[in-house]
């Protein structure tokens, strides 16, 4: 009973450890800021991710009436000048806004913030890049994004299952390649659609990393599962891949989401896949 215990409490630690980290790595997470200008300390955030009808909205969270700030952009990858935009002040507030793109639209940005004598740039390095896509209903997102959170959480038990030698691994590779199969591999290119006109932009049609990994991980787990449909402790081979599918799912999930995503060409008009300003852009 306690080694069950501390099976499906890693389960579930490992889980959720790595959703954290994929929110937070991805290339759609807010820029959060918290700096200094004239002695008043600023906290906030910038978005990444926007909507194809309506214009991005950034805000500054200052009554302090000597604080100015510029939102510094340009459409992204074809760099085509930059156009500066004063912040106006709206009660509390310093407001801008980056211009509505179509479906995977990309704009880079910075906000400069002075107030006469201090200046700061955000983000300091590398400029932010804002994606823009379409609406996905609701029904549609919450169950793929479910189906990926039990996917790992299964692919997670049945690793562990097949270390510790315990007797569930056939019905936990079911799982785990099931909910990978409906939520990556079905419902992904459905929210993919919705947000960008295209159902699939991995290979062989494209470069893009988040449908190209979830296709190594479902085909992987495959293999596992069809090793696994007789569970016995003679079969070794089947516990070995099990854990191989388990390893393979980590690197998965590992790789930030969204990385080298679909990127509105806006000379074409069509869609290709680019890397969203380095690495730097991702974990900076």
């Amino acid at each position: 009973m306690k080694r069950l215990f501390l099976l499906w409490f890693a389960t579930f630690i490992i889980t959720v450890s790595f959703l954290v980290y994929q929110k937070m790595s991805g290339p759609t997470y807010p820029v959060r800021y918290n700096v200094e200008v004239g002695g008043e300390t600023l906290k906030g955030k910038f978005l990444r991710s926007g909507d194809i009808h309506e214009d991005l909205e950034l805000a500054i969270n200052t009554t302090n009436e000597n604080v100015q700030a510029d939102l510094v952009w340009q459409r992204f990858p074809i760099k085509d000048g930059w156009t500066r935009v004063a912040f106006i002040r709206d009660g509390g507030q310093l407001k801008a806004y980056l211009p509505k793109q179509g479906m995977a639209g990309k704009i880079e940005y910075r906000v400069e913030i002075n107030n006469g004598s201090d200046k700061v740039v955000i983000p300091p390095e590398e400029a932010a890049v804002a994606r823009f896509k379409g609406t996905v209903p609701n029904l549609v997102l919450v169950v793929h994004v479910i189906c990926m959170i039990l996917g790992m959480f299964f692919s997670n038990a049945a690793g562990f299952d097949a270390l510790t030698g315990s007797h569930q691994l056939k019905i936990l590779s079911r799982l785990s390649f099931g909910f990978l199969l409906v939520g990556g591999t079905i419902l992904g290119p459905i929210v993919q659609k919705y947000a960008f006109d295209a159902y699939w932009t991995g290979w062989p049609l494209g470069t893009d990393w988040t449908d190209n990994k979830l296709a190594v991980g479902a085909l992987v787990w495959l293999i596992a599962m069809i090793a696994t449909w007789k569970s016995t402790p003679e079969n070794k081979a089947g516990r070995w891949l099990t854990v191989l599918a388990m390893v393979v799912i980590f690197v998965v999930y590992g790789i930030p989401h969204s990385i080298h995503g679909s990127t509105l060409d806006y000379e074409s008009g069509e869609h290709i896949q680019v890397m969203v300003q380095g690495l730097n852009s991702v974990f900076g």
